[in-house]
């Protein structure tokens, strides 16, 4: 129980920190790397709420090696980057998270270049089992905004608590209660689920 009051305290504090960061003029965004577009930036961070867009980083994922160029060097711990119509995401995908997500992030873009689901599953599965799985930050949130174009592209946000289960966080493991509730229980990919979100 006190790790859930602590997480909606931290997420309450940090949502309060974000609404007041509009007082005062807001600090321009950092400059663009050399052969970044603003185009992309804009388009990237559209899945980041909105008072954190100027001052989170972007970067473009490489699908030849899931490896990374920095398109823009935030000052926030956010990241964003689009993932539209690479392997395993749909036409309109942009995703933001914390910067310590990125590990994760590279290992899950590799899992989803397998298009079988059943060796997919498999792949993760075996990762979770040998330890390979790299892990999200313990109460970082992930932002996506998905669809088969943005017109129709919907938002969705979690809150990563790798390793949680309804025992050692106090809240039930599916959402038939209608509160939020702790997907994939026990896992490095437990997160929590906000009705509505």
């Amino acid at each position: 129980m006190k790790r859930i009051l602590l997480a909606v305290g931290v997420l309450a504090i940090a949502t309060s920190a974000w609404a007041q960061g509009g007082r005062g003029a807001p600090a321009p965004p950092p400059p663009l790397e050399p052969g970044a577009s603003q185009a992309e930036v804009d388009k990237a961070v559209l899945a980041a709420p909105e008072n954190t867009r100027n001052q989170a980083t972007v970067i473009k994922w490489n699908p030849a090696n899931w490896t990374y160029t920095t398109l823009r060097k935030g000052t926030n711990r956010i990241v964003c980057f689009d993932l539209s119509g690479l392997p395993g995401q749909v036409a309109f995908s942009l995703e933001c998270t914390m910067l310590g997500n990125l590990d994760r992030v590279a290992q899950n873009l590799k899992f989803e270049t397998e298009p079988d689901r059943a060796k997919r599953t498999a792949a993760i599965q075996a990762a979770e089992k040998d330890g390979s799985r790299a892990k999200p930050e313990f109460g970082s949130i992930w932002w996506h905004v998905r669809g088969a174009d943005q017109a129709t592209a919907r938002p969705h946000m979690t809150i990563a608590v790798p390793g949680a289960t309804a025992q050692s966080m106090g809240l039930p493991d599916n959402g038939k209660q209608g509160g939020v509730w702790i997907m994939d229980a026990g896992t490095s990919a437990a997160h929590l689920m906000v009705p509505g979100e």
